[in-house]
């Protein structure tokens, strides 16, 4: 009995912070090192041939009298366009992504039995699943709402899942039920891509969190009193290493996701104004109900989505802080005057915050998610007034 118990008990301890999900949809998106470069090809027609059918859309439905089909329509346009490039740009930044795994391989081979490890990677595979299933239950509603409470357009035909302007009449059964079927999965498989993505930068910060706690308590460890000199020397020396590799870590991090991070601001900003538009115009209205259960939880899934990078940058920006906290705290002054000035160079170096930035022109921060909130509040506005 006890041995079985043991055996459940290892097989619940994470051996790797990236969770089965996002292990999974890193492969399905050949984004994961060695995948078949059949799954690139397929994304990259699917997604190419979608977005040129929705943007086709939009041109044909380009006038402020037909403002709300437009919103409706930018607003699942953006997400699928933003998608789309942050595949492209991990692709082509392949070789930063294979390092980052492997930086990732190598730190639980060397530390897999620290609770810090244990405890980030727990909190990370749960997060995974809630991201990504936050995402899967706004497809279902939107779905859901779109068919079973269709509005029947001027010439008796009903809506589509995703406005597209498709080279064919779509309007008659069966014609029609294949398509809504066939856009239904494309619109899950794509949630579950974004959501997955999200899940993979929490992945990686808490990682990167799990490794600056480790430092951290290293740097407890350093005493004189405790140790032998030699031993505190070694301490010291593992310590500078340490923090080199969490530098390098960031800033592979920062390379990977700082053109995807300015992107996802812009987006998230024009896609939370969009369906604040549709919230508000529809209130008071027999659509009300409707446009309530196929937005209110969209809107949810991409608030979070830019609160996740936000918070991400945040929190790097707060855990880097501490490691001269830490540092400083220590015992420093028991150790020889060598190993004080190495300690003194950490300090230094942890004066400059590691963070992720939107293309190199702003820090991710609360405060940018903030004035993503902000913004969008105003442009609703200005729509509203067109409207």
């Amino acid at each position: 009995m006890e041995e079985n118990a043991s055996k459940l008990h290892r097989r619940m301890i994470p051996t790797s912070t990236v969770s089965r999900p996002v292990k999974i949809g890193l492969r399905l998106t050949g984004i994961w090192p060695n995948s078949p470069i059949f799954f690139r090809l397929l994304w990259t027609s699917v997604m190419g041939t979608g977005l040129i059918f929705q943007y086709h859309y939009l041109l044909m439905h380009f006038s402020t009298k037909e403002l709300p089909n437009l919103i409706d329509g930018l607003s699942t346009t953006l997400p699928y366009s933003l998608l789309f490039f942050k595949l492209i740009v991990l692709w082509v930044n392949n070789r930063i992504f294979n390092d980052i795994l492997t930086a990732m391989s190598n730190d639980w081979r060397e530390y897999s039995s620290m609770y810090a490890m244990i405890d980030k990677a727990v909190l990370a595979h749960r997060c995974s699943k809630l991201i990504i299933g936050v995402y899967s239950t706004a497809v279902m509603l939107y779905s859901t709402a779109s068919v079973n409470f269709r509005k029947q357009t001027d010439d008796d035909c009903p809506e589509l899942l995703i406005k597209m302007e498709l080279p064919f009449v779509f309007c008659e059964s069966p014609i029609y039920g294949i398509v809504v079927s066939v856009q239904f999965v494309h619109l899950m498989a794509v949630a579950s891509t974004i959501g997955m993505l999200d899940a993979l930068m929490v992945t990686l910060m808490l990682h990167i969190g799990g490794q600056i706690d480790l430092m951290q308590q290293q740097v407890g460890e350093i005493s004189p009193k405790k140790y032998d000199e030699y031993l505190s020397t070694n301490i010291v020396r593992s310590l500078i290493n340490k923090h080199q590799k969490i530098i390098d870590f960031s800033e592979n991090i920062e390379s990977l996701f700082s053109h995807i991070a300015l992107m996802q601001l812009f987006s998230n900003t024009m896609i939370i104004c969009c369906i604040g538009f549709l919230i508000v115009t529809s209130l008071g209205t027999d659509e009300g109900i409707r446009m309530l259960v196929k937005t209110v939880f969209f809107y949810i899934a991409i608030t979070l989505e830019a609160f996740i990078f936000c918070f991400a940058g945040e929190y790097l920006s707060n855990k880097s802080k501490m490691i001269g906290d830490a540092v400083y705290e220590s015992v420093w002054y028991t150790l020889k005057p060598r190993d004080c000035r190495i300690l003194l160079f950490v300090i230094v170096r942890s004066q400059r915050r590691l963070t992720i930035t939107a293309g190199k022109f702003m820090d991710l921060s609360l405060e940018g998610f903030t004035n993503i909130l902000k913004a969008s509040a105003s442009y609703v506005s200005v729509l509203y007034a067109m409207y």
